[in-house]
């Protein structure tokens, strides 16, 4: 009698979960403002999922490029929901994805310098 193979139903969460996060708000700075530069805030939780921490530079990845960006964590955004600041090619009511930039794997036929 042949054996029925099941399909493996373990939850990969590797480095492809990335859920998406709606921008509530976006700032963009002036040449004169105190604090410039990219910047994500996000929920503690919303972080812990994607396995970064406060301070951290992550991967912003919009409708039309990505860019890299501090993180601060503040428990104040709604779960789900993302503040940026000075972040190029999103605006406010767009989806992106936050992520760790893989720094230990090099990219494939890419050289630089």
């Amino acid at each position: 009698m042949k054996r029925m193979e099941m399909p493996d139903v373990r939850l990969k969460l590797g480095n492809n979960y990335r859920p998406k996060l709606f921008v509530i708000e976006y700032v963009s700075t002036k040449k004169g403002d105190a604090e410039r530069g990219p910047l994500v805030k996000m929920r503690a939780s919303e972080a812990k999922i994607r396995l970064i921490q406060d301070g951290e530079l992550v991967w912003v990845m919009g409708p039309r490029r990505s860019d890299l960006a501090e993180l601060h964590v503040d428990d104040s955004i709604a779960e789900g929901n993302v503040y940026l600041r000075d972040i190029s090619g999103v605006t406010h009511s767009e989806y992106v994805t936050v992520s760790k930039p893989d720094t230990d794997n090099p990219l494939a036929n890419k050289h630089f310098g």
